[in-house]
């Protein structure tokens, strides 16, 4: 039996968030690749479910259902240690599927994680998000969140 840690009812939907177990990864799995898609950005989709099996003990992956219990995205976190900030949780991805945008679902999820972070020592919840995606944009100022400052994004592949 799976717990529930989040059930909120809101006067637009009921929704639970449980933490994701290994059996949820295929369903978890698609939906990435939905997310990617959505963002059009297909192809750097570049790890497998194995990938994902193997990397559990490293994140936390949240699944957000509605009432029937019917997946309505998830949530993808990990811990980081800043050395300005100390422990923070980063918000890798926050998917919800487009039938289920503007519901107050990813309102209700910020705010589990929001509760998620504190319970485990973190001073901040921290996520990106691209500079194109005004809906996005809109909803986080909304909530509070402070947007953009000076630091740009770096990576190199490791391959």
């Amino acid at each position: 039996m799976k717990k529930r840690i989040f059930e909120e009812k809101s006067q637009v939907m009921t929704i639970s968030i449980k933490r994701a177990s290994e059996e949820d990864l295929p369903i978890l799995f698609e939906m990435i690749k939905e997310f990617a898609d959505y963002l059009g950005k297909q192809e750097k989709v570049k790890i497998s479910l194995e990938d994902l099996r193997k990397g559990m003990p490293h994140f936390q992956f949240f699944i957000i259902e509605k009432e029937e219990k019917e997946i309505a995205g998830y949530a993808f976190t990990f811990f980081s240690f800043h050395t300005w900030a100390g422990k923070n949780l980063y918000l890798d991805d926050l998917y919800i599927r487009e039938k289920y945008r503007r519901q107050s679902i990813g309102n209700q999820a910020i705010e589990f994680l929001k509760q998620f972070g504190k319970d485990n020592g973190c001073t901040c919840l921290q996520w990106q998000v691209l500079d194109w995606n005004e809906r996005a944009i809109k909803f986080y100022q909304k909530i509070g969140a402070s947007i953009g400052d000076d630091n740009l994004n770096c990576e190199i592949a490791l391959e």
